[in-house]
């Protein structure tokens, strides 16, 4: 009785409005002092503040503020604008070139930026009427830009990557190797649909040569903004991915590198810092809000015993690794695009972890879908967050339903690669597999 109450207040505050965060923490909240009150239970609550001095003392979840920072630095510094633009105007010299510069420039955002709903807008303002004026069909436009966008969730070094391999029990490490074989595939996915458009329907994604530049010119003015992102990622991700050092003190480099670039670029003010810091303290400070209220939740639901009835359930009327892994990912889909993928994160994955460790399934291999999962989920109408923010961006330059057009064979690509994964676990390769690999080429 006591567990339908807790999920029944749950879900009546959100349906009135309350934020997911609240919504879930008030829910616990309740259920929990009613269990110290009534049913005798006085200490259902009292485990929370160590719950929570252990999360806020492990220092992998201290990279998360400083990789937001990183990205805040970079996004108002303008310098992400200027790499847009210069990549644009070269690749917009060729049939479908400003589509792949598109996808190029999303591969840098999301390994220096990480923040899918920054990367999106961005873009959509300033590349969506770039190819506009190049009378690019919008709907090719729309899926570009919106797909490109959803790689920060699953391009290392990805905030959602780290914050599930915190949930999970897996190392950042190992979790950012997996990841990069997948988005290697995505990217190349999307590079090879656009080549298939312009091949085929030329008058969708036609040449708009700036004859303003030679070629050249062009290609120097996109090397030269290409190449700070480029090191300042190579010196994140590497440093990490050779065991330099541990994720925060790469995402510490990070900032240290954003600011730098920054100034190098004329850029760096106090104005900038603290517009920066400020975003990043709020984006923070909703995210370990949605951390207290989750834990709060799961403690008094695992307190009730919710934990094993869904356990129950599982062996019940799914007893199987490959049925429970193909409702996981349903939920996890669902769930989607319907809140925020840190409330998915601490709320729903904590559960369903549980069930995949006693199914024995690798975690490494569980997160990685899990993370394949959330990037297409952001990108399915109707209700895709990505779709969302590039409406917004884009105004009515074009139209909902040009972007629910577009954004439909992207998805397609993106559940081929999660069903390739899903069906061959093989291809998560962790940083051990990758060091024995190159270790086999050279």
């Amino acid at each position: 009785m006591e567990l339908l109450a807790l999920i029944g207040i749950a879900i009546v505050l959100l349906i009135i409005g309350v934020p997911v965060a609240f919504a879930f923490g008030s829910s616990g909240l309740i259920v929990g002092s009613y269990l110290m009150i009534f049913e005798e239970n006085p200490y259902v609550l009292t485990f929370l503040p160590n719950r929570l001095e252990g999360i806020f003392s492990n220092t992998t979840l201290i990279a998360i503020p400083l990789f937001i920072l990183m990205g805040m630095i970079l996004e108002r510094s303008g310098i992400a604008e200027r790499l847009i633009n210069s990549i644009a105007k070269l690749f917009g010299s060729f049939g479908g070139g400003a589509a792949m510069g598109v996808i190029l420039v999303g591969v840098l955002l999301s390994a220096s930026t990480g923040i899918v709903g920054a990367t999106v807008v961005m873009m959509g303002v300033i590349a969506v009427p770039t190819m506009i004026k190049a009378n690019y069909n919008k709907c090719l436009i729309s899926g570009v830009v919106a797909a490109s966008g959803t790689l920060g969730q699953i391009i290392p070094p990805s905030i959602i990557l780290i914050i599930l391999a915190d949930v999970l029990n897996v190392s950042v490490r190992d979790l950012f190797s997996a990841a990069i074989l997948p988005s290697i595939m995505l990217v190349a996915t999307y590079v090879l649909f656009v080549l298939g458009v312009v091949c085929f329907a030329p008058k969708l994604a036609p040449a708009s040569p700036d004859d303003s530049k030679n070629l050249r010119t062009l290609a120097l003015d996109a090397l030269k903004m290409a190449i700070p992102p480029i090191v300042l990622i190579t010196l994140v991700l590497g440093s990490i991915l050779g065991g330099i050092v541990e994720p925060t003190q790469a995402a510490a480099i990070g900032v240290v590198g954003a600011l730098l670039l920054s100034f190098l670029n004329g850029q760096l003010n106090l104005a900038l810092i603290k517009q920066a810091s400020q975003e990043t303290i709020v984006f923070c400070g909703m995210v370990f809000m949605i951390l207290i209220g989750a834990n709060c939740f799961t403690l008094v639901f695992n307190e009730l015993g919710g934990d094993v009835v869904v356990l129950d359930f599982f062996a019940k009327y799914l007893d199987s690794p490959f049925y429970f892994m193909l409702v996981a990912m349903l939920v996890v889909f669902v769930l989607g695009f319907l809140i925020d993928f840190f409330e998915i994160c601490y709320i729903a994955l904590p559960i369903l972890a549980g069930i995949a460790m006693h199914y024995q399934v690798d975690m490494l291999w569980f997160a990685l879908l899990v993370a394949i999962n959330l990037q297409t989920s952001f990108l399915t109408p109707p209700f895709g967050f990505s779709i969302f923010f590039l409406k917004s961006a884009v105004g009515e330059q074009i139209k909902i339903s040009e972007i629910y057009k577009g954004v439909v064979p992207f998805i397609l690509l993106q559940v081929l690669i999660l069903l390739l994964v899903f069906l061959f676990p093989q291809l998560t390769l962790s940083n051990e597999k990758w060091a024995t690999i190159l270790q086999f080429i050279f």
